[in-house]
């Protein structure tokens, strides 16, 4: 398994960044991750569109799943057929943006698969567990597993003891960390500080942390700090291009 990030920022693009996204490969298959703002160009620097073979997605808001649009138009206006994208999501996540273009114009371009956070499934090689995790709209926490190595991936969420359970000791934790070390009082219940993704990836035996959803102006040096004060393991930051194999140690 290996993961590539398009994109790592939380809440809006800044120049030459991306939202959260991110495409995980193995053996060929390809599945997109929370497709948010920018990152579809990312996107086509790695592979077509007609490549993708799946798309996971964690919640509704525009910066983990607006790129989704582009990403079918593509698909619909290819020179050769392409069969329809397997998308799936949590109940109604993805009402908004399937809206944005004319009726039945994207139709034949995707079929959605909505799942309760709290359920399982497989799509292609790879199986699939998800958490309801807390933020301001269900949200599921995803873990891949495929050929013994495990990928975690949060969405965006507050403080939850589920949390262990998800990166229970996962080759790659992909964490949300909007902020370093404290959360703003009206979101403290909806997000997450780098310090407490450190803390749960000790907790959970995690072998590699990757934080994410940083907001914008936030000092990556100051993430890895923060998480690094309670975490001994490798600690890096999501950025365009950033790849790293997932496998068992």
């Amino acid at each position: 398994m290996r993961l590539t990030v398009l994109g790592g920022t939380g809440g809006w693009p800044t120049a030459g960044t991306a939202c959260s996204g991110y495409l995980v490969e193995h053996d060929g298959y390809r599945v997109l991750i929370d497709p948010g703002y920018a990152t579809f160009p990312r996107l086509l620097e790695h592979c077509d569109a007609a490549d993708v073979d799946a798309v996971l997605i964690s919640h509704g808001h525009p910066d983990h799943c607006v790129d989704l649009n582009p990403l079918l138009r593509a698909r619909a206006f290819a020179e050769l057929p392409v069969p329809p994208l397997p998308v799936y999501a949590p109940p109604g996540a993805l009402a908004a943006v399937l809206a944005l273009d004319r009726p039945g114009m994207l139709d034949d371009t995707f079929e959605l698969r909505e799942f309760a956070p709290g359920t399982a499934f497989e799509t292609g090689p790879f199986a699939v567990r998800s958490w309801l995790l807390p933020h301001w709209e269900p949200n599921a926490g995803l873990r891949l597993h495929v050929g013994g190595a495990v990928l975690a991936y949060t969405g965006d969420t507050g403080p939850s003891p589920a949390l262990s359970a998800l990166a229970r000791d996962a080759d790659v934790f992909l964490a949300e960390a909007s902020y370093p070390e404290r959360v703003p009082g009206d979101s403290v219940q909806y997000l997450s500080s780098a310090r407490q993704a450190g803390q749960t990836a000790a907790t959970a035996g995690a072998r590699s942390l990757v934080l994410t959803h940083l907001m914008p102006g936030t000092d990556p040096g100051a993430a890895i700090e923060a998480a690094a004060a309670g975490y001994d393991g490798g600690v890096s930051v999501a950025v365009p291009g950033l790849a790293m194999p997932a496998t068992v140690s």
